[in-house]
């Protein structure tokens, strides 16, 4: 069992009611794709992690080494966003290339913050849904609104060779550094490639064994799982409509925000 599937079975929100948190979360990143205001994104992103923590009960240090994952790739993307080239000159930082100019604008940097904000925001509310909510729960409730059968078992089989993937990473990461095998530059090349090809290795084992053992229990092409029992809360339904008509009240014109649908192309 991985470290999210650990947290997302002994979190303080495990027993409410799945199609809530699913509801929740599905409602809350509607609001960020279509919302264009900063404030917002800063806003969901303060409120569903103080839920993570306060409520949830998942570690700070964790949760932020969670974050930390994606941060990496959304600053990369956040500075090709932010650079700008020109023939005029009026930028916050420039660089000459000949007749034109590579540099930033004030306006590159806000739309650039506000790209890495919105995907910040949304990858928190799917950090939300994947500690609170086991992958059965959630395909329990998916299953009840008749989504086929052969879609749960992909999305079970993903999520599980997903954390095993990682969790196999890790001890092997653990394993050469160990031996000093990133010491260096020239052996942290060697080690990560190594490590990546030992990777999928281990993976196709992993999965050939795992196709033994369904076929040795009778698999007949359905997971059939014990689903704990749930009960809708009228107290939790009543916090979500109050907390999208907030957002919706933040996104309105008049109320410090701006909402942006688009349609087409």
């Amino acid at each position: 069992m991985s470290v999210l599937e650990q947290y997302a079975y002994s979190n303080r929100l495990r027993y409410v009611h799945p199609a809530e948190k699913i509801f929740f979360v599905l409602a809350t990143l509607i609001f960020l794709l279509a919302t264009s205001q900063i404030k917002i994104y800063i806003f969901v992103l303060v409120v569903v992690s103080v839920l993570l923590i306060g409520v949830a009960g998942i570690p700070v240090a964790f949760y932020l080494r969670l974050l930390l994952l994606p941060l990496s790739f959304l600053i990369t993307s956040g500075a090709v966003i932010a650079l700008t080239v020109t023939a005029t000159p009026d930028l916050l930082l420039s660089i000459s290339l000949g007749r034109f100019t590579l540099g930033v604008t004030r306006e590159g940097l806000l739309v650039a913050a506000k790209a890495c904000l919105k995907a910040l925001a949304s990858v928190a509310c799917l950090y939300f849904l994947a500690l609170t909510t086991p992958i059965v729960d959630g395909t329990a409730v998916l299953r009840r609104l008749r989504v086929p059968g052969l879609v749960l078992d992909l999305l079970t089989l993903t999520y599980r060779f997903s954390s095993v993937l990682l969790d196999t990473a890790i001890k092997m990461y653990i394993s050469q550094s160990s031996r000093l095998g990133y010491s260096s530059l020239p052996r942290s090349f060697r080690s990560l490639g190594y490590l990546i090809s030992n990777l999928f290795l281990k993976s196709y084992e992993q999965a050939k064994m795992l196709n033994i053992t369904l076929s040795s229990r009778g698999y007949q092409g359905e997971f059939r799982v014990l689903e704990h029992p749930f009960h809708l809360s009228k107290r939790n339904l009543i916090l979500i409509g109050l907390w999208l008509i907030l957002l919706g009240a933040l996104a309105w014109p008049g109320g410090g925000g701006k909402l942006v649908v688009r349609i087409g192309y």
